[in-house]
């Protein structure tokens, strides 16, 4: 998910030279996007901190339809720049909602999904407004506990425990971001979710978003690159401009 990354030095001489092939390649397929009908659908992002101040008319133009902000991680960090990010991108015509980035290690669900609310979106049944999304995937702070120390049980509990918060707070559930082999391999592949939250599937590079996780029919919105001609994550919404707008209004 888009947020502030740690850029370690590169090798210099050929390995560089390589590297920046291989990201040129990389960025030139990001930016053709998805073919076929689903290059169709809806386009947006998800921007962080690392985007910073956003050209709003300028993602506009070039083809955004919604957006999702990162607004806080755990209970102790809030984006500094999320009040230019979700109102300016409101002020530009583009539906746009804000997400929460978990660490379950840190505290409770509740306790998280509280911290979202206070510093979080203002939802509302406007049809501007995306429903709170939780953003839960591999712990980037240690690539040895990609599940945060937490077994299956307890981090369904965790997940039930921030989503019955986001309920009570707001009224509605929240979108539920993740990747098909974080899903299977942190919570056993539950099925316990996929009937009352929307599916936010991360999977980059390919053609489509694959196999969906955890008894999920159909995905809301896919984030299938990293980089591209929008700001931050390039994402689709499956399914028409109107129907973006009812899922924005619709609580």
């Amino acid at each position: 998910m888009a947020r502030d990354r740690i850029h370690l030095r590169r090798r210099a001489g050929a390995l560089a030279a390589t590297a920046a092939t291989l990201a040129l390649t990389c960025a030139t397929a990001a930016a053709a996007g998805p073919s076929g009908r689903i290059a169709s659908l809806p386009k947006g992002h998800d921007v962080s901190s690392h985007q910073r101040n956003v050209d709003w008319p300028a993602a506009r133009s070039g083809g955004a339809r919604f957006v999702y902000v990162k607004a806080t991680e755990s209970t102790g960090y809030q984006n500094p720049y999320f009040h230019q990010q979700y109102d300016g991108a409101r002020d530009a015509g583009l539906i746009r909602g804000a997400y929460h980035f978990a660490l379950p290690d840190r505290s409770s669900g509740a306790r998280q999904a509280k911290y979202f609310v206070a510093h979080g979106g203002d939802w509302q049944p406007d049809g501007w407004t995306l429903p709170p999304a939780l953003d839960i995937e591999y712990n980037p702070y240690s690539a040895k506990h990609p599940c945060y120390r937490l077994g299956w049980k307890r981090m369904k509990s965790w997940i039930w425990s921030f989503s019955d918060e986001m309920v009570r707070e707001t009224g509605r559930r929240p979108v539920i971001y993740t990747t098909a082999h974080w899903w299977k391999q942190c919570t056993g592949d539950s099925h316990a979710f996929a009937s009352r939250h929307p599916l936010w599937i991360a999977r980059h590079g390919s053609s489509g978003p694959g196999r969906l996780p955890g008894g999920w029919q159909s995905w809301t919105f896919w984030q299938y690159a990293t980089a591209g001609r929008l700001p931050g994550d390039q994402n689709l919404f499956n399914g028409s401009s109107s129907g973006l707008r009812t899922f924005a209004a619709d609580w």
